[in-house]
């Protein structure tokens, strides 16, 4: 063997170690997917977009994991529906049907005609991938054919190279349309290469390569060798770990198919890309070390929420506000359901049905519960009906007391009464409040009654009236007259309130007139010292202010207590609380005055 070639042995056999010492290439996890929370339709969907997609022939995972979450979830409201659960998955070997919904003797089922559809889509689909399949194996045993057809050329070239010129031209050829032809069965591709690799050895061991011709071609693949070290250095630093690695599999396997480089830089250019790869495939390792730390932190989290929902679920509960409250409880919970990522693939899917599982049993009782409510407001609804028709009834009595006393009756019963159904709250309340206001406007407002508004406002205006035919005397009498008017004024209770007003001007005006002295600016309750008239003091007419003050809220929260839970009412209900609360905050700085004068009279 001469010198030339001795280089030359000694490169292949490096070459063969360094394949041996490649790292194994792994097959890249799939992302997972999680369609656990898809219905029926969108899985549907979904399947029909996979098969019409231009690289569906590789998507077939993820189209068998489509089927079995359409399987699964049909079967799941198939029993939630009160029908058979089970269902038929079609597989590779189930015979095409038409996409027609069975005939039955009795009602079709709502989910037979979806069920067919997705079956007539996922048979299409596994009858085209059965003919790319059987493509792909015609094309694989064409690139068999090929590379053996290549070996024999090699082999003779081997056998017989004659003019190196000549030759070398010719090996490099063989070696181009060698890395040109594509994948052959997985079963032939160990020996087909290791015998292709065999005949390149026995080229360069055999063959007295012409040395510029050989420096030449280790020059080409030191520069390609470079090359694919640069690319995977870069790959080292690229943020997507997964398509990095995916990349670095592709460099590994052009490698392969280049020949040596001369031997001071054998050790080196390797050494610099198994370093390229050391870096990448651990950053390949640690990112799914990582998701795996992550997606059990994810599980931790998603059966925390687990608890919560279930917890939830089993509370006891007697209120719709309650149910209103915990369903919000529960969106919200779902909603950061939804921010966590996946699970482990093995727990995964168990704990997204356990977190399934609560949520349909809350709802579930839920809607349990409202059931039973609207069949107690239903109930409610007819104990106010028939509170409203005997209102309606005692509405025109005149039988003031007893009716009255019965009134307050029914308003009590209604307040006790629970919720009925919105669309009627508003409508019967109006109904049983018109009847009340009828009966107490009427009461209130009869002339004849002692102690109704009504009778008040009569007693007063004849007292108006016995001041105005009053026929002065002297200036005593006059002022005892004046005093006992006024006292009497004061006997008499209150009138109607929009009748306040004018009735205390006219009086004013008639007590004034007939007793300027006493009248005008002083106050009817003016009372005498030694025989004098006094006029009104400052705290008197604070106290005056004060009494009325106090009896208008009185009536404010009567009031209050007759207005129902419509919308309607609760608007008054909050425009009548801002009256009275506005009365009592006047009522306390009434009060603080009322001291603050009577600390003046005693310092005086």
């Amino acid at each position: 063997m001469s010198e030339e070639i001795k280089p030359v042995v000694e490169e292949t056999a490096d070459v063969a170690k360094q394949e041996q010492e490649t790292p194994i290439v792994e097959e890249v996890k799939e992302t997972l997917v999680n369609y656990g929370e898809k219905t029926l339709a969108e899985l549907a969907t979904l399947f029909q977009e996979l098969k019409e997609s231009a690289d569906r022939m590789k998507r077939s995972k993820e189209a068998e994991a489509l089927k079995s979450a359409f399987y699964k979830r049909l079967s799941r409201e198939k029993a939630e529906a009160g029908e058979d659960a089970a269902v038929e998955e079609p597989d590779e070997n189930s015979a095409p049907e038409e996409n027609t919904v069975p005939l039955q003797s009795g009602p079709v089922s709502p989910f037979a005609a979806i069920e067919a559809g997705f079956k007539a889509l996922y048979m299409e689909y596994k009858k085209e991938r059965a003919e790319y399949n059987k493509e792909l194996d015609a094309q694989r045993e064409e690139n068999l054919q090929k590379k053996q057809a290549i070996i024999e050329e090699l082999k003779a070239l081997v056998e017989e190279p004659g003019d190196m010129k000549e030759a070398f031209p010719k090996f490099r050829d063989i070696q181009n349309r060698w890395r040109e032809v594509g994948p052959v069965p997985q079963q032939n591709f160990r020996d087909i290469n290791d015998t292709y690799q065999l005949h390149v050895t026995k080229f360069y061991d055999l063959v007295d390569i012409n040395r510029e011709l050989r420096d030449l071609d280790f020059k080409k693949n030191l520069e390609a060798k470079t090359a694919f070290c640069e690319q995977a250095e870069a790959l080292g630093q690229d943020e997507d770990v997964v398509e990095a690695f995916k990349e670095l599999q592709k460099l590994h396997e052009q490698w392969k198919d280049l020949g040596p480089v001369a031997k001071e830089f054998r050790d080196e250019i390797w050494e610099r890309f198994r370093a390229a790869t050391s870096v990448i495939n651990k950053r390949y390792q640690a990112h799914f070390e990582g998701m795996k730390a992550q997606q059990a932190d994810n599980l931790e989290a998603k059966q925390a929420l687990c608890e919560e929902v279930e917890a939830i679920a089993n509370k006891e509960i007697t209120s719709s506000t309650e149910w209103n409250a915990l369903s919000k409880q529960i969106e919200e919970i779902q909603a950061k359901w939804r921010t966590i990522g996946f699970a482990t693939r093995k727990e995964n899917q168990k704990v997204y049905d356990r977190f399934r599982a609560a949520c349909d049993k809350f709802f579930e009782r839920k809607r349990a519960s409202f059931s039973e409510f609207k069949d107690s407001m239903n109930a409610n609804l007819e104990k106010k009906m028939a509170i409203i028709a005997e209102a309606e009834q005692l509405k025109d009595s005149t039988d003031w007391k007893a009716t009255g006393d019965r009134f307050i009756e029914l308003q009590k019963q209604w307040k006790e009464i629970g919720a009925v159904p919105r669309k009627k709250s508003e409508q019967i309340w109006k109904r049983f409040r018109a009847a009340c206001d009828a009966f107490f406007t009427a009461r209130d407002n009869r002339p004849d009654g002692p102690g109704s508004l009504g009778a008040n406002l009569a007693a007063k205006k004849a007292l108006i009236e016995s001041i105005k035919a009053y026929v002065p005397v002297d200036a005593e009498a006059d002022a005892a007259a004046a005093k006992d008017f006024a006292a009497k004024w004061n006997e008499i209770g209150f009138v109607p309130f929009k009748e306040k007003d004018k009735i205390q001007a006219e009086y004013r005006e008639a007590l004034q007139a007939k007793f300027p002295d006493f009248g005008g600016r002083r106050h009817e309750r003016g009372a005498s010292r030694g025989g004098e008239r006094r006029p009104l003091s400052e705290k008197d007419k604070l106290k005056e202010q004060f009494n009325a003050l106090q009896q208008e809220i009185l009536t404010y929260e009567n009031n209050i207590g007759f207005f129902g839970l419509s919308k309607g009412a609760e608007k008054l209900k909050a425009q009548m609380q801002e009256r009275i609360d506005a009365a009592k905050a006047k009522l306390e700085e009434l009060k603080a005055q009322i001291r603050a004068k009577e600390q003046e009279e005693t310092q005086e």
